[in-house]
């Protein structure tokens, strides 16, 4: 890890938790402005684009999954209050009519990772000029490799890459941060992580050690959102950790060996060589 990592990006996920309601959505954004975020996140996907026939004929829950779709027509009306409170605007992409639609709204577009295999949705991501963010849940270096030349063949060189672990919500022990280092050390783009873990400890070890460039964190309101869960935060939870990443930071320093500031007034009560005694000779 570089020293002296500057404090990384924060991402909220809303998901599906604004409920397909615009003015709910838009209290996330000013929750997302008032956290100091960089970025809001919404998921464009439709059931109908998202599963096969067969699995939406045969599965109910599939089915349930339209009651969750983002109305499209909300995203020129998110987009600009993004912009309006200081805040970058972000969507995950599943289909490629989607990209088309929305890509002009947005700063960046975000492929899930369970699309990491779909190489034709990363090349239209990439062809839109947009950042781009993969998330690499489940995959291996391989897959993430294929990806990653795909997205680079289609003009987006500089990717950032998320690792995660696609388990809502996800047990700490099998977070594996240390790939956050080994996607930096072998593709050369900004790595982060995508948590699911809802673990102050989690979110502080892959930034302030890890030196992850980007924390995507999931975020409900108040418990009401359609997929709300151990893997959400809330407001509140969130405030705490964000300051102790800010602080976490600031503390790091230039690595200069000298006295700091709040010690200069205690520079002349040490020792004095010259008898072993307190204060210094020039402060008696």
């Amino acid at each position: 890890m570089a020293p002296h990592q500057p404090a990384a990006r924060l991402w909220v996920e809303v998901g599906s938790n604004h409920n397909r309601d615009l003015n709910r959505a838009l209290e996330f954004v000013d929750a997302a402005a008032e956290l100091g975020a960089d970025a809001l996140k919404l998921q464009a996907f439709t059931a109908e684009h998202l599963f096969a026939p067969a699995a939406l004929e045969r599965s109910e829950s599939c089915r349930r999954m339209a009651d969750w779709e983002l109305p499209l027509e909300h995203v020129p009306t998110i987009s600009a209050a993004c912009h309006d409170r200081g805040l970058r605007f972000a969507c995950s992409v599943f289909d490629i009519p989607t990209v088309a639609r929305i890509a002009p709204y947005c700063d960046a577009l975000k492929v899930s990772s369970y699309d990491v295999l779909r190489l034709d949705l990363l090349e239209a991501c990439a062809r839109t000029g947009k950042e781009v963010v993969l998330s690499t849940g489940m995959a291996t270096m391989d897959e993430v490799d294929l990806a990653v030349d795909a997205l680079d063949l289609a003009g987006c060189h500089t990717p950032t890459l998320l690792h995660c672990t696609s388990s809502y919500p996800t047990p700490p022990g099998q977070c594996n941060l240390a790939v956050i280092e080994a996607l930096r050390e072998k593709f050369f783009v900004p790595v982060g992580w995508s948590d699911h873990t809802r673990s102050p400890a989690v979110l502080l070890r892959a930034a302030l050690r890890w030196g992850a460039e980007l924390l995507e964190v999931h975020l409900d309101l108040d418990g009401t959102g359609r997929e709300f869960g151990d893997h959400c935060w809330t407001p509140h939870e969130l405030r705490t950790v964000v300051d102790a990443l800010r602080l976490g930071t600031m503390a790091d320093g230039d690595g200069e060996k000298a006295p700091a500031p709040c010690e200069a007034g205690d520079r002349l009560w040490r020792a004095d060589p010259s008898d072993g005694l307190r204060p210094m000779r020039e402060a008696r």
